[in-house]
Order: C-alpha cells, then sequence, then structure tokens
C-alpha cells in the first residue's frame, strides 16, 4: 500500500470531498497558500471562489462558517491554531454547537472547524494548545483527533459529511508523519476506538500524537511491560467500551493527554472509567497530562508537555503495584 505524510493525508481529503460534492469549500487564513502545506495547490483545481483567504479575524471567519452552513453549504473553517478559537467562541460554542438544538432541529449545521493543535514545536502559549477539554465542555459539538494520516484522512471525511459542527484538531507536530492510506475510497466512522498496540500488563489511552509517544515508550519497555495502547479518534462521540475492555484486561488505566492535567479530558475518562469500571482497577488510575502552566517557548517547552520520562514513571508506577 502507499505511504502519504500526515498533511498529504489531509490535503487528499479535502480535494477528494471537494469533488464529491460542490457545496463543500474551503475558507480561512493563507488557505490558498498553504501555511502547513495541507491546503497546496487547492486552489487550482477549484477555483478561488471555493478556496477562500479570508482577513486575520477568526470571529468572522467562524460566524461566516456558520452562517454558510445555515444557507445549505458544507464550509471547512481552517483557523491555522486551535488556540485562536478563543477568539471566536461565541460563533464556534453557542452558535454553531446549539443552532439545531435551539431551533427543534429544523436546520442543520454541516460545518468543521480545522485547526492545528498541539506542541512540540517550540511555538510557545499562543500557537501550542491542544484544547480538548474546551470543545468536550460545549454539548454540540463533535471532536476529532487523529493520530496518523490513515486516520487524519478518514476522520476528516467523516466531518465533511456530518450534518453537525465538527472540531477537527489535526496535530502539527505530526506534519511529517508517514503512513499507509488505501487510494480506494474510505471513511473513518466517528466513535470507535481503535487498539493500536495489544497487552496484558497496563492500558494506556493516548490522543492524537500522544499515541506515537505511548507507542515508542511501550517498544522501549518490551519483554519488561506489556503495554496496550488505544487511540480513541474522536472524543465526542466517546467509545468507552472499548476503553473497559481493555482495562478489564489489564487492571491498570494510564491517559496520556497533552492537555493540561486540570479539569482535561484525562480527568473526565478518570472519571467515567471509576463509575462504570471500578471493580476492573487493581491500581489508581493515572494521568501523564501537560502542567497547569502556559506552555513557554523554547527548551522550556518540555518541562510542561508530556514526554517519554513521564510516562515511563507512570508505568512503572501502577505495576509495581
Amino acid at each position: 500500500m502507499r505511504e502519504l505524510t500526515y498533511v498529504q493525508a489531509i490535503q487528499e481529503a479535502l480535494a477528494e470531498e471537494m469533488r464529491h460534492d460542490d457545496k463543500v469549500f474551503l475558507m480561512g487564513e493563507s488557505v490558498r497558500g498553504g501555511n502547513f502545506e495541507h491546503t497546496v495547490g487547492l486552489v487550482r483545481e477549484f477555483g478561488p471562489n471555493r478556496v477562500l483567504d479570508t482577513p486575520i479575524c477568526e470571529t468572522a471567519l467562524a460566524g461566516a462558517g456558520v452562517g454558510a452552513a445555515l444557507a445549505g453549504y458544507r464550509p471547512i473553517v481552517e483557523m491555522m491554531f486551535a488556540d485562536f478559537m478563543y477568539v471566536a467562541a461565541d460563533e464556534i460554542f453557542l452558535k454553531a454547537a446549539q443552532w439545531r438544538f435551539m431551533h427543534g432541529g429544523q436546520t442543520t449545521m454541516p460545518v468543521v472547524f480545522m485547526m492545528a493543535a498541539g506542541g512540540g514545536l517550540m511555538l510557545a502559549n499562543e500557537h501550542s494548545r491542544i484544547p480538548s477539554a474546551l470543545v468536550l465542555h460545549h454539548p454540540g459539538l463533535k471532536l476529532a483527533i487523529p493520530s496518523n494520516p490513515y486516520d487524519a484522512k478518514g476522520l476528516l471525511k467523516t466531518a465533511i459529511r456530518d450534518e453537525n459542527p465538527v472540531v477537527y484538531f489535526w496535530h502539527k507536530a505530526l506534519m511529517g508523519l508517514k503512513g499507509e492510506v488505501p487510494e480506494d475510497e474510505y471513511t473513518v466512522p466517528f466513535g470507535q476506538a481503535v487498539v493500536a498496540r495489544e497487552g496484558d500488563d497496563v492500558t494506556v489511552v493516548a490522543l492524537s500524537a500522544m499515541v506515537n509517544l505511548a507507542m515508542q515508550v511501550a517498544q522501549v519497555l518490551e519483554g519488561r511491560v506489556s503495554v496496550e495502547v488505544i487511540d480513541p479518534r474522536t472524543l465526542e462521540p466517546l467509545d468507552l467500551e472499548t476503553i473497559l475492555k481493555s482495562v478489564e484486561k489489564t487492571n491498570r488505566l494510564i491517559i496520556v493527554d497533552e492537555d493540561t492535567e486540570r479539569c482535561g479530558f484525562a480527568a473526565e475518562l478518570g472519571f467515567q472509567i471509576m463509575g462504570q469500571g471500578f471493580d476492573l482497577l487493581d491500581t489508581p488510575i493515572r494521568r501523564v497530562c501537560a502542567a497547569n502552566l502556559p506552555i513557554a517557548g523554547g527548551l522550556m517547552e518540555q518541562h510542561v508537555l508530556p514526554g517519554a520520562a513521564k510516562l515511563t514513571a507512570a508505568i512503572e508506577a501502577v505495576i509495581s503495584k
């Protein structure tokens, strides 16, 4: 099977869906030039009316996406960095998220808010967050977080076809990651986690780029500790059943998430496991997350974000009990 990079897979998904449905269009900051290369070439094929460069005004950008969705289009709103969604909070979290509910389901809201998320490139505090907890706190939004090229393409195609608003966080530290991507048509359904690596001693639920971190740590520990790695793929909807099944086998759970530890998704998932799978656990659940600090630039970043040493320490701690 052929291999594509993470950004090539995203670009291919965009092109295929724009060919599939002429109501699909892309707008955002520097999408014609391709700030991260995932939109390069699209304007040549689809023209300036379907690939729209916008002013640097996230409020207007998100609002235009909501309006276009209400008018029957399927906009993909490229907001560049996930941190910028705070600027457009009203349009995303109140308007897009709640419109179908507030209007009794009389209309749909097929808009995708696509943005680069996460750290690892030393871009400092306003370009390095992965605010998944913020999205999950607002009912009505779906959240996809691909960790590899196959899922990056398949989840984006599913997001574009959905009748509800979807936030799509692609991790910029994964841009050059290569993986197998079929040439044939496919989508990845929401709400179906995948066992990225099978193991018997401890379950590690990892999100986005943290899946690759968990896989690397599991490889290093092979022979001493058998680590099972679960990739949820989407956090809303969440496949809790697959996670519980893994915990039933290993009796230990670690959640590694690049979002801030305090009030993050790891805390929510841990509490759900406690509520539905308490008797499955032999040790307390551990979290490996970003520290409750701003994400500093430069070399200070490594002291805030999760890393191999922190995850290894957590695995060894639960195994020793």
